[in-house]
């Protein structure tokens, strides 16, 4: 028997499928479209393809996080059936929602004084933040307490990198992060920017690399250069991507000619709605466990 119930939030960006085969609850963001609202319910809702189809068409797109009502609705029967509960966040470095989860811890141990609710900021997002909550799920079935899981959460979260790369700048113009001129020369000369998440879970950028084809290989060799093991490493790796599998694809590729130990091969999701309001089409994320982040 499981010693604790694992949840999460619809922004660690996995396949339906994988929550509920792992019995693992989430909690749905929101995201309005032109002024209506949506879940953030992975895709079911609206399916990837017509959202990143709106947003390139010019559709505004802007999200709401997970209230603390929602968490308290996810976390009640949990706690109704007699289970502790282990919720990972996604990073508290681009949302308030670890805010709304903690404030519903604290209203539901008043009525439930004998259970637990332990929160876990991941400093991670889409399927980096995924990864995390797969090691979570991996240790809860190998027996772990709660206490054991969160631990190695705290210790190892910060070893799991996040790298990123976009070739569409429309997003990052309409979301105030770069200016119009920036945007606009970048788009002439091709910049693609290489991001990464730092030390305290935000998006930082690191380089700008002309043309894709020079930034499929940075982020590659970002990996050689960071992974647990250089190119001997035996661990997973996650890569998602906004409307652009052709690009996932090519760094899935080059992963995989590199690193000949992976455990598995590259498991290739989608950035979810929520997290694709801010890239916008184009970006690629790449995730594997490795040295600690560095601010």
């Amino acid at each position: 028997m499981r010693q604790f119930a694992l949840t999460c939030c619809s922004t660690s960006d996995m396949l339906p499928a994988f929550y509920e085969k792992n019995d693992i609850s989430y909690a749905c963001f929101h995201f309005i479209l032109d002024g209506k609202e949506y879940s953030d319910d992975l895709g079911q809702t609206m399916p990837f393809d017509e959202f990143y189809k709106r947003i390139a068409d010019g559709a505004d797109a802007s999200t709401s996080q997970v209230s603390q009502q929602d968490y308290i609705d996810m976390w009640k029967p949990l706690l109704l059936s007699g289970q502790d509960i282990l919720h990972i966040t996604l990073s508290s470095g681009i949302s308030g929602t670890i805010n709304s989860a903690m404030n519903a811890r604290g209203a539901l141990l008043e009525d439930f004084p004998d259970r637990r609710i332990t929160v876990i900021d991941s400093l991670g997002a889409s399927s980096g933040y995924g990864m995390l909550v797969t090691e979570a799920c991996r240790l809860r079935d190998e027996g772990k307490t709660l206490d054991e899981t969160a631990a190695w959460l705290e210790d190892n979260k910060l070893r799991l990198h996040h790298w990123f790369f976009s070739t569409d700048l429309t997003s990052y113009l309409k979301g105030g992060r770069i200016s119009r001129t920036a945007a606009r020369f970048g788009t002439l000369l091709k910049i693609c920017p290489l991001l990464n998440m730092n030390t305290r879970g935000e998006l930082i950028p690191r380089e700008k690399i002309r043309t894709k084809r020079k930034v499929i290989q940075a982020i590659a060799d970002r990996m050689v250069e960071h992974a647990e093991g250089g190119t001997g490493y035996s661990g997973k790796c996650y890569i998602s991507h906004s409307d652009c599998y052709e690009d996932a694809r090519a760094v899935a590729d080059l992963v995989e000619a590199r690193f000949p130990n992976l455990d598995g091969k590259v498991l290739i999701n989608s950035v979810g709605t929520v997290i694709g309001s801010h890239t916008g089409p184009g970006t690629v994320a790449l995730y594997f466990f490795g040295d600690m982040r560095t601010l």
